[in-house]
């Protein structure tokens, strides 16, 4: 069901900030199933209710309830974000405040770390291999942080180097298989090659920006773990030497040539792979569906992520995605991460990809389900997820990071800014923000 606060505005936030008052559980019979001997657990998540993804996660908590009946009572309360991404967000600051934080509450992938370091949630309690084994390695890895497992995925993401197969063939060019990309030498060859014949097609060889947001962190970094790099430290707090490495500014640098060589558009340019005029782009698993849907003349393929000259197998691939944590203020640890395993698990991950689309976070649910066994592209996603996926930086100011990759690859790449002079003065900004952090 879904339950609405009226709220007393910022005198009660300044209030319970003083007082400590926290939160306040319903007494059992107060809600439908909720019974006497039952342990109360309260699950906030981010989306509308009457949404396919609302809906997915108000029937798995059905389902909980269900299969713990007796023992524990799930209710769950939709906290929408709006449009600049506050909302849920501005709801969960409050809440530190106030103390009023749910048992249960969904983390976007990259926060997992800023969420842990500000003690908004706490590790889980202990997960036997065989629980931990059910899930994809990126998705523990996201969920990890100083070495204690925070949070489980409700769904895993990916994103595809799509290329045309119809353009392909034309220029004579064949695909690597999954164990063997492209590295950048080889790709720019490849660009280059195409490059007279989209220009008679009045496109590009590649359909790719900087777009504004997360999306330019989650799809280009990649391209620096792929050549050796890192953006920040293992623990997250050091950025000098690590995001300013020699690495770094190679792989910026390499971004630029692909501007400069004119193998992109140095500005948007809608539709452009959807239209048939560029033979290559990069874009999240939903693009699949865009096409078979939309776009059914592109004979749509999947390529290996590009690498750099001197790649060693490492996992680099693009992943991550919305997942459950127990929050600092439950009393109901056990229950709480029963919870998780449970809005996390196969079931619920069948739910949410029969409803949404939404990759799953475990290897049984993506097993059970055809499409990706049967379907090319699809198998090749969960391929590259499965086997070379690897989380975004884990560090408490992550906004920051992100927020400086975006921008020193713009600076660089369209402005033609200096890329060492870029990635210094982001390190700067970084270490501005990680300050608090190592006291």
């Amino acid at each position: 069901m879904k339950r609405i606060f009226a709220g007393a505005g910022v005198l009660l936030l300044a209030i319970c900030s003083l007082t400590g008052c926290g939160r306040k559980e319903p007494a059992p019979g107060d809600i439908a199933g909720y019974d006497q001997g039952e342990k109360y657990l309260s699950i906030w998540v981010h989306t509308i209710e009457d949404t396919d993804e609302g809906e997915a996660y108000k029937e798995a908590v059905k389902r909980f309830n269900e299969e713990y009946d007796g023992q524990y009572f799930a209710d769950i309360e939709f906290i929408p974000r709006n449009d600049s991404g506050g909302g849920y967000s501005d709801k969960i600051n409050a809440s530190v405040m106030s103390g009023d934080l749910p048992d249960v509450l969904t983390v976007d992938g990259p926060n997992i770390a800023a969420y842990a370091a500000n003690h908004i949630i706490q590790p889980l309690a202990e997960l036997t291999d065989e629980e931990r084994n059910v899930y994809l390695e990126s998705i523990l890895e996201q969920g990890t942080y100083d070495d204690k497992l925070y949070a489980l995925g409700a769904m895993e993401s990916s994103v595809g180097l799509y290329y045309n197969k119809e353009i392909l063939r034309e220029a004579g060019i064949e695909v690597p298989d999954q164990e063997h990309p492209w590295t950048w030498t080889e790709f720019s060859e490849i660009l280059n090659q195409l490059k007279p014949i989209m220009k008679e097609k009045n496109g590009y060889p590649l359909d790719m920006t900087f777009p504004v947001g997360e999306a330019t962190i989650y799809y280009y970094a990649p391209f620096i773990w792929a050549n050796g790099g890192d953006l920040v430290d293992d623990e997250g707090l050091l950025a000098e030497g690590y995001f300013n490495s020699e690495q770094n500014t190679e792989t910026i640098q390499y971004f630029a040539s692909l501007v400069e060589k004119e193998y992109m558009s140095a500005t948007p340019i809608d539709k452009l792979f959807e239209s048939g005029r560029a033979a290559f782009k990069f874009d999240g698993a939903w693009e699949v569906n865009t096409i078979y849907g939309s776009y059914p003349d592109i004979e749509l393929g999947v390529a290996p992520y590009i690498v750099g000259d001197g790649w060693n197998k490492e996992r680099y691939t693009p992943t991550g995605s919305w997942a459950y944590a127990a929050s600092s203020k439950t009393k109901n640890l056990e229950g709480a991460t029963e919870l998780v395993k449970w809005m996390s698990g196969v079931d619920s991950g069948l739910l949410l990809f029969e409803k949404t689309n939404s990759l799953p976070s475990t290897y049984d649910a993506f097993e059970q389900i055809k499409l990706f066994e049967e379907d090319e592209n699809y198998k090749a996603l969960y391929y590259q997820l499965s086997t070379y996926g690897h989380p975004r930086p884990k560090t408490p100011v992550y906004p920051q990071v992100s927020t400086s990759f975006q921008q020193v690859l713009e600076n660089v790449a369209l402005g033609g800014m200096d890329a060492k002079t870029e990635l210094d003065k982001s390190v700067e900004r970084i270490n501005a923000k990680l300050e608090r952090y190592r006291r």
